[in-house]
Parts: structure tokens; C-alpha cells; sequence
């Protein structure tokens, strides 16, 4: 009720039928425009477009919303604004905004991020997940000693096909702190069937403040060095963003 308008019995029985179909979004903006006196003044069309873009953005929020949980972000409020311009960050702009239209997540091409600490690595990444996540690409975000935790607890409960299998399969994969954790034989193994799983089809974020040439000193195991870099350091497969500019924290305070 609006006033005194009210809905008529034809009215209510469509805006109950359209909940019970599960289409909310356009019972309420049919309820809406039946409230509003000045509703005819608009044309049909138009009147009807924004009653199914109700229910188009209604479920696509819901859909994000569960896409964004799933995806463990750090910084789940993460975006691409005017920081980024600020001349002491020294960053590629004109990469950044390419990348944030996700095309490269399209064509299965990895991004490597180095630079130093608290360079904003982190946020920049989870915030180009998130430009992927509103495009509906399943996304997940994990710091690599986590990543190793977990593949191990998986392979004591008889799951770790099963969760590599969940990783092949996302549209974009983002492991934090690359270099950070002691990479044994078991743990070069577990990193393999991960980016080998994922190689030439699915993307992968690797942020690291170690400069790429030192990565395959990293590896206890050479021989896996040279599979999984061979996989994700390709410069025909993969973009790299340097990050060496002004401490984030120290801009802060």
C-alpha cells in the first residue's frame, strides 16, 4: 500500500504467484509500478525492463555474494581505484587496467606479482579477483603455506585427488605469499599437480616478494622447479606486475 492505492485482487495474485515462482525481485517491482500512480506514463517496454532488471540484478547479487564467500578473499571490499594513480606506488596503470577486464582469466594466462612488502600486492590481487568474480568466474584465494597444509590433510583423509581436482577446476586461482613457505619434496610435488592441473586452461595469480629469477632457489627438488616455472613463468602464458613503490602501511599512517 502506497498511500491510499492499493493492489488489486488481480495484482496480488500476481505478485503471489511470482514469489512462488521464486521471482521476488519482480513481484516487488511489479508491486512498485501497480503503486504508482504515474506508472502509465512510462511505456510498456520500458515499464517491463525494469521489472525483469529487478530480478536479473536480485539473483546476480546473490550469485556474487556466494561466488565472493567461497573465494576467501583477504580483502573481500578490495578494489581498483584511485590509488593506483599515485606516482610513489610506481605501478603500470595502464596493465592494471587491462587486467581488471579479466580477458586474460578468459584465455587461461597466468599473472605473476612481485615487489615488496606491504607494496599492496595483496589488495591489488584481491581486488582483480574480485573484477573476475563480478564477471561470475569462480575464484579462490589461499596463501601458499596454507595451500600445503591443506593438500596434506587431504591426502591424510583420501581426498587429495578430490582437492586438486577442485583447484583444476576454478576459473582463477590466487596463492599469496609465494616463497614464504620451505618447498621439500613432498611440497614441490603437491605445488606440481596443482599448476599442472591447471596449465594452459585455468589462470593463476602467483603474488611473491621475491623477485621471479630467485624462484628456482626456492625448490629443494630442481627437477620440480623446472616443471612447475616452466608452467607458470612463461612470458607466451603469463603477465607479470613489478610492485616496488611507496610502503602501503606507511602511507596509512
Amino acid at each position: 500500500m502506497r498511500g491510499d492505492i492499493t493492489l488489486n485482487h488481480e495484482e496480488l495474485i500476481i505478485c503471489e504467484r511470482l514469489r512462488a515462482l521464486k521471482m521476488s525481485g519482480m513481484a516487488d517491482a511489479f508491486e512498485d509500478q501497480m503503486l504508482d500512480p504515474n506508472a502509465d506514463l512510462v511505456p510498456f517496454i520500458e515499464r517491463f525492463t525494469r521489472i525483469v532488471d529487478k530480478e536479473w540484478q536480485l539473483r546476480y547479487d546473490k550469485k556474487f555474494k556466494r561466488y565472493l564467500k567461497k573465494a576467501h578473499l583477504r580483502y573481500p571490499d578490495a578494489d581498483i581505484d584511485e590509488t593506483i594513480y599515485d606516482p610513489a606506488r610506481k605501478l603500470d596503470t595502464t596493465t592494471i587496467e587491462r587486467l581488471a577486464s579479466c580477458h586474460w582469466v578468459d584465455e587461461g594466462k597466468n599473472l605473476l606479482i612481485t615487489g615488496m612488502t606491504s607494496s599492496g600486492k595483496t589488495y591489488l590481487s584481491n581486488a582483480l579477483c574480485i573484477s573476475a568474480l563480478r564477471q561470475m568466474k569462480t575464484v579462490r584465494y589461499i596463501r601458499a603455506n596454507t595451500l600445503m597444509l591443506e593438500l596434506e590433510q587431504a591426502r591424510l583423509k583420501n581426498e587429495y585427488l578430490e582437492m586438486v581436482t577442485q583447484l583444476s577446476k576454478l576459473d582463477l586461482l590466487a596463492i599469496d605469499d609465494f616463497g614464504l613457505m620451505e618447498l621439500d619434496l613432498d611440497k614441490c610435488r603437491d605445488l606440481f599437480e596443482v599448476i599442472d592441473g591447471r596449465d594452459g586452461r585455468r589462470s593463476t595469480i602467483i603474488i611473491s616478494q621475491f623477485p621471479i629469477k630467485s624462484w628456482f632457489d626456492l625448490f629443494k627438488e630442481h627437477t620440480y622447479a623446472d616443471a612447475c616455472l616452466a608452467r607458470i613463468t612463461d612470458k607466451r602464458h603469463s603477465y607479470r606486475l613489478e610492485m616496488n613503490g611507496i610502503s602501503m602501511r606507511e602511507a596509512e599512517k
